[in-house]
């Protein structure tokens, strides 16, 4: 015996089933690398050590999570100021945060549309009219028509096009989320590499002062000497010419220093008028002893930018679901319920109820092709969001690479550095030795002089690396973002004047 089937609730099954239908590719994260490490080649387990004011070693530890506020392990109270600072008023930061809550809202506005629009209308009106219009003698008639009504509009999203849009917009403010921690993340690095390299620049001035007030002396002996007949007018011009050179690259150096604090001011969200911290003492840094060294799969989830390029990823293969959707019939119901009257009193009678119901499809037959062109379009935007992607990740991978290899070799070059410097110190010392006891030239003692002076030059660069150095490793590991608890922001308030 058949059991038999009752027609009328056919159609309301089929929406019932075609409202759980979503058309378009469902998006599924993409899986990291499939490497072990990071590197070409296994990592020692730490640097090597140089016996120098930011030359102690620093190891490497896989298991080591990275604190949110990363740049405090500097150990410096004037980097973690210029950080806050910098956060609380950097223009970049604060478009940012304008444009999530833009997305976010974008995004509200659109989940609106998955349920019924109600409206409410009311109207009174006070008519008169002519009975002659309608043959019923040279009269008129005045009345009133008085009206309430509530409306209702519903689209059915039978095919999953809302749904879709409203996954692409879900998509796009994630990915505006995870630009806001990109930002802050660059900022933060720009911010103390800056400082850093202010106070690098600092250093070097104040060696080139000391070598110029050490070549002053010299210059001074050797005029004497010359007065003696000690030595030619030819020593004494290239003793001068030797003191002078040196000088010359001061004004170089300062404009480095001063271009620096002018950078640093505009990251604070000032002019360079306004910024009047001291400047950073390089010897006042410590180096961080451990290193966080991320595996593969959490780099992935760690680099902001790639969170940011897998949401835009996200949002283009649910916009293929929508390009797909607008192919498909759009199925409306539309409903409204009121009363009319001649006056307040007789509206709420029962003959006063007037309603109706409709319901509507909408199949597009012929678009020109624009439908199936959009369509195309989006997958195409969805293969370039895939490219873009691959190639994020393969650049994020890259630089943890180059942060972790300059780690390694800027310790060795250090090393190297100091180990010239003690021996460029140690030939000057001879060289000058021996021309006062008259067994060497006046060109050996030129020539020791140089390559102090390089050397000691070179080292104070070498010694602000370590520290740079450590800023790209955090900043290529992420940073930190997950903990800290800026993902929900507020609107920036910007300082007035910098102090």
């Amino acid at each position: 015996m058949r059991t038999p089937v009752n027609t009328t609730l056919n159609p309301l099954y089929a929406v019932i089933l075609l409202g759980g239908c979503t058309v378009g590719p469902d998006f599924r994260p993409p899986a990291a690398p499939a490497v072990r490490r990071v590197t070409e080649k296994a990592m020692p387990a730490a640097t090597v050590a140089t016996a120098t004011a930011g030359g102690a070693a620093q190891s490497f530890a896989g298991s080591r999570d990275i604190p949110g506020e990363w740049w405090t392990l500097f150990r410096s109270r004037q980097i973690a100021s210029l950080v806050a600072r910098a956060l609380a008023a950097n223009p970049d930061v604060a478009a940012a945060q304008a444009t999530l809550r833009e997305a976010r809202e974008n995004l509200r506005a659109e989940q609106g549309s998955q349920y019924p629009q109600i409206s409410a209308t009311t109207s009174a009106e006070r008519q008169r009219e002519s009975l002659a219009a309608v043959g019923f003698g040279a009269g008129s008639e005045t009345y009133s028509v008085v009206s309430a009504s509530l409306s209702v509009s519903y689209t059915l999203d039978a095919f999953g096009g809302i749904r879709r849009q409203v996954e692409q917009l879900g998509a796009q403010a994630q990915y505006e989320r995870f630009e806001l921690e990109a930002t802050d993340l660059a900022l933060v690095a720009n911010v103390v590499n800056a400082a850093i390299t202010e106070a690098s620049l600092q250093a070097q001035i104040d060696t080139t002062h000391a070598i110029v007030s050490a070549y002053d002396e010299a210059l001074s002996v050797t005029r004497q000497r010359f007065a003696l007949g000690g030595v030619s007018q030819v020593d004494v011009l290239q003793q001068q010419a030797l003191r002078d050179s040196q000088a010359a690259t001061l004004p170089g150096l300062r404009k480095q220093r001063e271009q620096e604090r002018n950078l640093l001011a505009v990251y604070l969200g000032g002019v360079p008028a306004q910024y009047t911290l001291p400047t950073l003492d390089l010897d006042s840094l410590t180096l961080p002893g451990e290193l966080p060294v991320a595996l593969p799969s959490a780099l992935v989830a760690q680099r902001p930018d790639i969170q940011a390029y897998a949401a835009l990823l996200h949002a283009a293969t649910a916009n293929v679901g929508v390009a797909t959707a607008n192919m498909l019939p759009k199925i409306s119901l539309t409903g409204s319920y009121g009363r009319d009257g001649t006056n307040f009193s007789n509206l709420f009678t029962p003959a006063g109820i007037v309603w109706s119901l409709a319901g509507s499809l909408t199949q597009p037959i012929f678009e020109g092709g624009t439908l199936r062109a959009r369509k195309r379009a989006a997958e195409a935007a969805l293969d370039v969001a895939v490219a873009q992607y691959s190639g994020t990740v393969n650049t994020a991978f890259k630089d943890v690479a180059n942060a972790l290899v300059a780690l390694q070799r800027d310790a060795e070059t250090l090393q190297a550095d100091l180990a010239a410097q003690t021996t460029a110190a140690n030939s000057l010392a001879v060289a000058r030795a021996q021309y006062a006891a008259g067994g060497g030239t006046y060109l050996n003692v030129l020539n020791a002089e140089q390559s102090d002076q390089t050397a000691r030059l070179t080292l104070v660069s070498a010694r602000a690396a370590r520290f740079t150095d450590t800023v790209a490793l955090f900043q290529a590991l992420g940073g930190g973002w997950w903990h800290r608890n800026d993902v929900t922001p507020k609107p920036a308030q910007f300082a007035g004047v910098l102090p």
